[in-house]
């Protein structure tokens, strides 16, 4: 396998805004009027975040609620095969996408921020569940668009047929300064990251303009002395 160009790699943080863009592939959505709260709040109320060991506590407790929620929404639309597997975790490493789907391990992970807007937490989770519902019904291997007409079909099942594909919370990115400095041997373009690349890299624009595109080692970045 040949070596990828730098503008095509892929990073989960945020970049400055004066760093190439990275492109970077999350599900993300809105709300609904059905809320996942800590125990005796009402739908709707707004949580603070507590701390220690209550908040772990509450994190376990309405994860273990919303895999239920989960499994029963699959079984009720015909997915009871899948729904056995299904898991919800909460990850405090998603940063502004107020979730993700992997329908390979049948996992839904929900950003730790839903904690303040719980009246987000269902439309969320049915948001994810709609993803997984959609590749099970797509009988072969191929793999559907993550916002297509199946994954729309989905949402309508799930009672969100207005759904979009993303949400409109209030999950400031976080800032990164960049730690390592790489160089273009010929242009001398310098390309900031917050993270050591770990694979070989060229330049695209030279690649580009001396080798028709291709993967060239003369254009191999360097990594100045940090």
């Amino acid at each position: 396998m040949l070596p990828m160009h730098l503008s095509e790699s892929r990073s989960e943080r945020k970049k400055p805004a004066n760093m190439p863009s990275l492109r970077q592939l999350e599900f993300a959505f809105r709300s609904t009027d059905i809320a996942v709260g800590p125990p005796g709040a009402s739908p709707g109320e707004l949580i603070i975040e507590p701390a220690g060991k209550m908040f772990a506590r509450y994190t376990v407790e309405t994860a273990v609620l919303l895999q239920t929620k989960g499994r029963q929404l699959l079984c009720s639309l015909g997915a009871k095969r899948i729904a056995t597997e299904l898991r919800v975790e909460w990850n405090s490493r998603l940063k502004t996408a107020a979730g993700r789907a992997d329908y390979r391990q049948k996992l839904i992970s929900l950003n730790l921020k839903l904690v303040e807007h719980p009246a987000e937490i269902d439309r969320t989770l049915r948001h994810e569940l709609a993803h997984i519902l959609a590749q099970f019904r797509q009988k072969s291997r191929r793999q559907i668009a993550p916002h297509g007409p199946e994954w729309q079909q989905a949402c309508r099942d799930l009672g969100i047929a207005d759904e979009k594909r993303c949400h409109t919370l209030p999950f400031p990115p976080k800032r990164y300064a960049p730690r390592f400095i790489y160089r273009c041997p010929n242009c001398r373009r310098d390309f900031p990251r917050v993270r050591k690349v770990r694979c070989t890299v060229a330049c695209l624009a030279c690649c580009r303009a001396h080798n028709c595109g291709e993967f060239d080692i003369r254009f191999c970045l360097k990594l100045l002395t940090v």
